[in-house]
């Protein structure tokens, strides 16, 4: 299966205008944002868990990066509520399910397969910072390395927001919205851009919150083995 698996063009997924696709799991249910694979897949969704539904034990060969976009999502290592951001590396196992029902935006088989550094942040306890040279925006920083950069960040209202170089840029609304290229983004709207797309966007009028990831799309995208 391919949905926007071709990342040298401009991608866009108005989420919420998207049905929910059943997955395998009873009571978990997606919208896909991009996807390279079937059951198995380099894949970006966001996914709703309903009260009580669990996905079986699984061990992330290719590791998971995931945002609690709302309610509370668990597994053994603990409760994860609202604004939490988490990075499962390659080899890690877990048994993940919401009792009270959740939403997340989830990344698979995107990691360094080196990669054993597990993160979890809950940026509703921390302030943003001033971004140096970008007038308006805000961040919270998540991950750092050498092939991505990972935050949050915040525009302010009516904000004009330019990044003119990068190695890719992806982009969720979480709360507010922005215009871009004559379309509105409005919350849970995704946008992907390739390598030096430049990005210019305004911040509509109660600003935005936005979860942002760029750098990631100089190397060969990466997807597991298919039979």
């Amino acid at each position: 299966m391919h949905v926007n698996a071709d990342f040298t063009a401009r991608a866009v997924v108005h989420s919420q205008d998207v049905p929910w696709v059943p997955s395998p799991m009873k009571g978990v249910e997606r919208r896909m944002l991009d996807r390279k694979g079937d059951e198995v897949a380099r894949a970006t969704s966001i996914v709703r868990y309903a009260p009580g539904s669990a996905f079986s034990a699984h061990t992330h060969h290719g590791g998971e990066e995931y945002f609690v976009l709302a309610g509370t999502f668990q597994d053994e290592q603990g409760d994860f509520p609202t604004g939490t951001y988490v990075r499962n590396p390659p080899t890690s196992r877990h048994t993940p399910g919401a009792a009270d029902g959740a939403e997340i935006l989830v990344k698979l088989w995107q990691f360094d397969p080196k990669d054993r550094r597990h993160v979890t942040i809950d940026t509703t306890a921390r302030s943003p910072l001033p971004v140096a040279g970008r007038i308006g925006v805000s961040e919270i920083p998540l991950f750092e390395d050498l092939r991505e950069r990972v935050r949050i960040e915040i525009w302010e209202p009516g904000a004009t927001v330019t990044l003119e170089r990068h190695r890719g840029l992806e982009i969720l609304v979480i709360e507010g919205g922005f215009e871009e290229c004559g379309e509105t983004f409005k919350r849970h709207s995704w946008l992907r851009l390739p390598v030096d797309a430049p990005l210019q966007a305004v911040a509509g009028a109660e600003g935005a919150r936005l979860w942002v990831k760029s750098d990631h799309l100089a190397e060969p995208v990466r997807a597991p083995a298919t039979p």
